[in-house]
């Protein structure tokens, strides 16, 4: 009979795609966590008198936090780790969701959703980090896709919990319950993740995959060295993975953040509006992981993995632009089919944005890579915000047209992103010397 130290260890078969799971999970939780002030919205700015500026200003607090936090936690999940570090900010992020319930105000709620911002903005780096260290490139598309359908999954299923549990309990049990679901994700993040070199329960088949990919791309000049500031900001590929998401997150902000009000001001009830609320969500899912699916088949085709992930770029910068088409409808039914084209466009194009840091950087950098295009984003989403609260405020005699210069600006806005990024994705002298990936 075989001792216990002698026995097999048992492994999980595929084990990378249960982190995967894992990673979407946590994008779920973080998105159930953040709707829940735009979904509550309308019915909070009767209750407080809030003027649209006014909720600007709130939700601009998160995204300043937002903004600041993913440099910062980027760096911070560089030095510390993805275990440790997520497992940190989940905490605290599901902590401050559930205190948001003792919100008796203006200052309140800007407070606990900037310290909410702060938490929730280490999820994409974190996320991005772990991809580029349990997934060869040939799948890092579709992993990618995988954790960021959360958003959209995450929107669509907080519009039908976090409505369901105002209509039976109010506003403040409509945070606090959403918010507990960190704690459980937490124990089972705990249990599950290991780096691949170290974890007990990956196959060695599957050691050995992951590892050769990330042999097959690493410098020998490069490995183990993580870049610094000034190094990153020199190189064009830094600035296209910030251009991809700097120009294109905040149109997507815009609709989990101000959607709701949006159709309001088309004259839209709200309940009777939800399908045009969760349609876009499901649209913007399926356009992550069709951005993933389009640029692993074209991987598999011969093409290089440069041309396979810009001609989804290309694909996603034309397609937001059916946004311009809104200012000419109030129906609910075509404003849905085009905010869900726009969101599968979008979707599409912030795969390829969130993959590109594990793409062209090596691990040890990965990180804060993402979190600088995540500030980026931020910053964008900030000055985005603040100008949708004076134009909308500013216009709000205009039945049914206060927002139409807003998504106008909108439509155009990842356009000009999308011809950026393709001038700025190359290789370079950098990548010769090993400092960067090809692509």
């Amino acid at each position: 009979m075989l001792s216990r130290e002698s026995s097999p260890r048992r492994t999980i078969a595929n084990l990378r795609w249960w982190i995967g799971g894992a990673l979407l999970a946590s994008t779920v939780i973080n998105y159930l966590d953040r709707q829940s002030l735009s979904l509550l919205a309308p019915y909070l700015k009767i209750e407080y008198h809030w003027t649209n500026t006014d909720y600007a200003n709130i939700v601009i607090g998160f995204r300043l936090a937002y903004s600041v936090g993913q440099t910062v936690f980027g760096r911070f999940m560089d030095r510390i780790g993805t275990r440790r570090g997520l497992s940190f900010t989940v905490i605290a992020y599901s902590v401050v969701s559930v205190l948001t319930s003792l919100a008796r105000g203006f200052y309140s709620f800007a407070t606990f959703r900037f310290l909410l911002g702060a938490g929730e903005s280490a999820n994409w780096p974190a996320a991005t980090k772990a991809v580029s260290e349990w997934f060869p490139s040939r799948e890092r598309g579709f992993a990618t896709a995988l954790f960021d359908s959360g958003s959209s999954i995450g929107g669509a299923v907080a519009s039908l919990l976090i409505l369901s549990i105002y209509s039976h309990w109010g506003w403040r049990p409509a945070f606090a319950i959403p918010g507990m679901l960190g704690f459980l994700w937490v124990i089972v993040w705990r249990w599950l993740y290991y780096p691949p070199e170290t974890h007990p329960r990956v196959s060695d088949a599957e050691r050995e995959m992951i590892l050769a990919d990330r042999q097959e791309s690493q410098s020998p000049t490069a490995a183990g060295t993580p870049l610094s500031w000034r190094q990153l900001f020199a190189l064009p590929q830094t600035w296209a993975t910030i251009v991809a998401k700097g120009l294109t997150d905040p149109v997507w902000f815009f609709v989990t953040d101000w959607f709701p009000i949006y159709l309001v001001t088309k004259g839209i009830e709200l309940r009777s509006g939800l399908i045009a609320i969760w349609i876009p969500f499901l649209a913007a899912d399926l356009g992550n992981f069709s951005g993933g699916i389009a640029t692993g088949y074209l991987i598999k085709r011969g093409w290089s993995l440069g041309s396979a992930r810009k001609a989804v770029i290309i694909f996603g910068g034309i397609g937001v632009t059916v946004l311009l088409s809104t200012v000419l409808t109030n129906n609910l039914y075509l404003l849905a089919l085009l905010f869900a084209l726009a969101t599968f466009s979008y979707a599409a194009f912030s795969t390829i944005a969130n993959v590109l840091p594990s793409d062209l950087f090596h691990s040890e950098s990965v990180a804060s890579v993402s979190g600088l295009s995540g500030t980026a984003a931020g910053l964008g989403t900030i000055v985005a915000f603040k100008l949708i609260g004076h134009f909308s405020d500013a216009r709000s005699a205009m039945a049914g047209h206060s927002f139409d210069p807003i998504v106008i600006v909108a439509g155009l806005v990842p356009f000009v992103g999308m011809i950026l990024v393709l001038l700025l994705l190359r290789n370079t002298d950098a990548t010769r010397r090993g400092l960067v990936r090809p692509i």
